[in-house]
């Protein structure tokens, strides 16, 4: 029996070197052209180097290990399969177009679990540099509660006062939410994948509600944070959201930057005028929020 896409595209994941936009590349080339899984996996180096322009270490690691990529692939697949993981590549038709429009590097890979139907909803977020001052972190919690009002689902992640103080208010109202995680769904949401991220949200919900809530997450099921991945989930979360709402930016950081991309992918982007240089927002085409 050939190998399935889904499954190629996983051992794919799994090859180091291979993420991003190389395993898009991939994906993608292979899409476009009908090139069938069992014709790649007989590709030789020289191939995957000028084909899919892969370094050498790269393609010459892919074909050493893909034996053993695939069978960890076939596992982690059907552990998925049993808990009803969901898996998207940058190659399939219901890939978040938003993602695409707004990051020149989106995810080649998202595994989600819960409502995926909130990926077609009216959503924002609510971002900021660390160490916000008292003020501003109520205000995080102000505008999360008028965008849930109002209809709207709030994509979020965890580990920050800034994010958690706004990830609580639709558990509040009984809304639904995006969560955005810096670690696989297992460790995140433990071995059943029924805890909340936590500890304030378990105020409002012991366990993850995976019919009213979403979990995506960029990293391995199974592993933990790694190097880099607030930076890589920052841009998930901004990535998904139809608005953005900055309450405190750090010259230079991630959030400026982040802003600035949503900006150029024409998102309506607004700023709490609470920090140094807030004004300067304008110039650029942001909305500023007063206190």
């Amino acid at each position: 029996m050939a190998l399935g896409k889904r499954t190629l595209g996983l051992a794919l994941y799994l090859c180091p070197g291979i993420a991003g936009k190389r395993l898009s590349r991939i994906l993608v080339r292979n899409e476009t052209l009908g090139i069938g899984t069992d014709v790649f996996l007989a590709m030789g180096e020289a191939s995957l180097r000028e084909e899919y322009g892969l370094p050498a270490k790269t393609a010459s690691g892919w074909l050493v290990k893909q034996k053993p990529l695939i069978e960890e692939a076939n596992q982690l697949e059907e552990k998925l399969d049993k808990f009803g993981v969901g898996m998207i590549t940058s190659a399939d038709a219901h890939y978040p177009e938003a993602l695409e429009e707004f990051d020149d590097d989106p995810p080649g890979i998202l595994f989600y679990f819960g409502n995926h139907k909130l990926l077609n909803s009216k959503t924002f977020a609510i971002l900021s540099s660390r160490k916000s001052s008292p003020s501003a972190l109520d205000y995080a919690e102000k505008l999360a509660e008028e965008g849930v009002l109002a209809g709207e689902i709030l994509v979020t992640g965890h580990g920050t006062p800034e994010y958690e103080r706004a990830a609580v208010v639709p558990l509040r109202w009984g809304s639904p939410r995006i969560m955005c995680l810096d670690r696989g769904l297992f460790d995140s949401l433990g071995p059943e994948l029924k805890d909340e991220p936590f500890r304030a949200a378990r105020l409002w919900r012991y366990q993850f509600d995976r019919k009213t809530d979403l979990a995506i997450s960029l990293a391995h099921p199974e592993k933990g944070f790694v190097a880099g991945a607030n930076s890589r989930r920052d841009r998930l979360i901004a990535g998904l959201s139809k608005r953005l709402d900055f309450v405190n930016i750090a010259p230079g950081g991630n959030m400026d930057k982040i802003a600035r991309m949503g900006l150029k992918a024409k998102r309506p982007v607004r700023i709490l005028d609470s920090f140094l240089g807030s004004r300067e927002w304008t110039r650029y085409g942001a909305t500023m929020l007063e206190l």
